[in-house]
């Protein structure tokens, strides 16, 4: 693997949360099994923005948080690593974000150097690493849908759909699994408050989409109907839509009747309310042509 993929590969690595899930290499797991172990207590910085980057780390166990903190303390999550994933390639000079433990972690480290002689060793463990990346995009690309785009409902939905992806891709059961992180944490990843993640999740278990055995657990009972309300196609209510696809929905305070708008109209403007000693009886509407 030449120098320059190695450094079309740093490039792409920092438009993303660095986080590279992949079955790598037996020569390179050699050299990771011979790299250093490091233990990272809760809310502890595994590293920080600025920081010299001169290792790549896998977790071994634990999740790592990785974010960014705004000038006025606001925290924007950018991605979870979790036991199998690398952190910190991708990345020349200094970090670009922190990456913070939200439970217990164990990591194993490796020096840059060694990576990049891995690479020009076995030209295979480069393409993973190139294949990799391009999945980390894509889901750093559907990230920023989900914060620009989608209600609350779907951003929960569509973050609890892909660790169960991530789980059946790891030979686990997609319908449970562990929440390790915190509301807070979700939260500051999905561009929710704690109110609304917490109220979120007891909407979707009313709806029964998912089960919480407990805090930290989630169990889902129909993956597809799941989807489907990622997919903003969950039913609504028929309230909600108005009776004319090309007519935007009545005010709750404007009769429906045209006769009836334009009495609520003098209303409005002799006194600011639409108010009548005795009912009126309006003629039905004009059939439609």
């Amino acid at each position: 693997m030449s120098m320059q993929l190695t450094h079309a590969l740093a490039g792409q690595a920092t438009s993303s949360a660095c986080v590279i899930p992949l079955r790598l290499t037996s020569g390179f797991e050699q050299k990771l099994a011979h790299g250093a172990l490091r233990r990272v207590e809760v809310k502890e910085l595994l590293f920080a923005e600025g920081d010299a980057a001169t290792h790549v780390y896998r977790i071994e166990t634990g999740t790592i948080a990785l974010n960014k903190v705004l000038a006025d303390g606001r925290r924007q999550v950018i991605g979870f690593a979790y036991p199998g994933d690398l952190i910190g390639l991708g990345v020349e000079g200094a970090h670009v974000m922190n990456a913070q433990a939200v439970k217990p972690t164990r990591v194993r480290c490796l020096s840059l150097a060694t990576l990049r002689q891995s690479i020009a060793e076995d030209p295979t463990l480069g393409i993973k690493l190139y294949e990799a990346l391009a999945r980390e995009l894509a889901a750093a690309r559907d990230l920023m849908l989900t914060t620009g785009q989608r209600s609350a409902v779907e951003r929960v939905a569509s973050f609890l759909l892909a660790l169960s992806r991530r789980n059946q891709r790891q030979g686990q059961d997609p319908t449970s699994f562990e929440l390790p992180m915190t509301r807070t944490d979700i939260g500051d990843f999905l561009g929710l408050t704690i109110e609304t993640v917490s109220r979120t999740f007891t909407k979707l278990k009313q709806l029964g989409l998912i089960e919480l055995p407990a805090s930290h657990q989630v169990r889902l009972p129909n993956l597809k109907a799941l989807q489907r309300t990622a997919d903003g196609e969950a039913p609504r209510s028929p309230r909600s839509l108005p009776a004319d696809p090309n007519q935007a929905p009545l005010s709750r305070h404007t009769p429906a009747h045209p006769a009836a708008a334009a009495d609520f109209s003098r209303g409005r403007q002799g006194g600011g309310h639409w108010a009548s000693p005795r009912p009126k009886a309006y003629p039905a509407h004009p059939p439609l042509t």
